[in-house]
């Protein structure tokens, strides 16, 4: 965990509501929580959509690891693709 650092600036509000924290912190997702009325927390994050987050638990990064290490023993190989496509319905017509 890094060290913990503190320093205090003053920065205005624009008149469209914005406030520039540095180009460091372009492009950046923030978590504002706004602790009470005038008083706002100011973190930044990395935000996983809903849709990907089953990628963070344990046993999906094994499943990956697994099909991954298949994959590089097993390289693709044309010698059964006839026999294949017939078997997954697609040769046939």
């Amino acid at each position: 965990m890094g060290t913990s650092s503190s320093s205090t600036m003053v920065k205005v509000v624009g008149a469209n509501g914005q406030i520039s924290l540095g180009k460091q912190y372009a492009g950046r997702q923030v978590l504002v929580e706004e602790r009470e009325p005038g008083v706002w927390l100011v973190r930044t994050a990395t935000v996983v959509p809903d849709n990907e987050r089953w990628l963070l638990y344990p046993q999906a990064a094994d499943d990956l690891r697994r099909a991954l290490d298949w994959a590089e023993a097993n390289p693709p190989d044309d010698a059964n693709v006839e026999q294949i496509l017939t078997r997954l319905g697609d040769g046939e017509g």
